[in-house]
């Protein structure tokens, strides 16, 4: 597939993903199919463990949907657009690698909503947040409503959502939407290096304690717990597994294998 809005690099087993759709890399049917199509590339690549998400410039992360596409859409478009969206975000949500999202700018709407899909998320502090859309005559509609809520609890999430206002990155810091805050110079190369970390860790172990955390929170306790058992048993006989705990009792350096 010719990517027309994403750009990816891969340096030390980590894609950087870059969204470049301007003005505001707003996103659009396209952009939704790409970023499906290129995630789903990248979850085959051996040579990747981890990704980062990014925008590009320093003023946009994502400043949300394209209002242009959608402005004259009528309900079955939308429905259609709806989908597609949500193949989008739980594409990287599900992704068997972590997913790092660099938060250049704003981060509004679709752009709030990509964040959340994201595992981890370091902001500039030049970033903003803000699900606008009750003040433009509608609701969220790419997962934010309910993935919000497992990051900030429902009265913080209903905050959020009613008012349609945007928050600074200190304050998304406190509500723990963010993992951190640096300058915007800092924010790539911050991003990078835990990204670079996570490639460093067992690659099966990563996976499925990836997995474990995804699935789990959607399931009641007991459930969640079986799940992670099972997890557990099954990379406990991984190569990966043997060698790790090897080279902690001989104090050196593990070297995985992805298996």
């Amino acid at each position: 597939m010719d990517y027309q809005y994403l750009l990816s690099d891969i340096e030390n087993k980590v894609a950087v993903v870059t969204i470049s759709n301007a003005p505001g890399n707003k996103l659009n049917t396209q952009v939704y199919q790409e970023i499906t199509q290129l995630m789903g590339e990248l979850e085959e690549n051996h040579n990747v463990h981890v990704i980062v998400l990014t925008g590009a410039g320093d003023e946009a992360f994502v400043a949300g949907a394209d209002i242009n596409e959608i402005l004259e859409m009528d309900t079955v478009g939308m429905m259609d657009l709806t989908k597609i969206t949500r193949i989008a975000f739980s594409k990287i949500e599900n992704l068997n690698k972590p997913v790092i999202a660099a938060i250049n700018g704003v981060a509004f709407g679709g752009g709030f909503e990509l964040a959340l899909s994201c595992d981890l998320r370091i902001a500039s502090e030049k970033a903003q947040f803000s699900f606008p859309e009750i003040n433009l005559g509608v609701i969220p509609g790419g997962g934010g409503t309910q993935r919000i809520q497992k990051v900030v609890g429902q009265g913080v999430a209903n905050e959020l959502l009613y008012f349609g206002e945007a928050i600074a990155a200190d304050r998304a810091y406190q509500l723990q939407i963010v993992n951190k805050v640096v300058a915007p110079q800092e924010l790539l190369s911050t991003t990078k290096a835990w990204a670079e970390k996570l490639a460093q860790k067992a690659p099966v172990a990563l996976r499925l304690l990836k997995s474990a955390v995804r699935t789990g929170s959607n399931m009641d306790p007991e459930s969640a717990l079986t799940v992670e058992g099972a997890f557990f048993d099954g990379v406990f006989a991984t190569e990966d597994r043997k060698e790790a705990m090897t080279a902690f009792v001989e104090n050196r350096k593990a070297h995985f294998v992805g298996r």
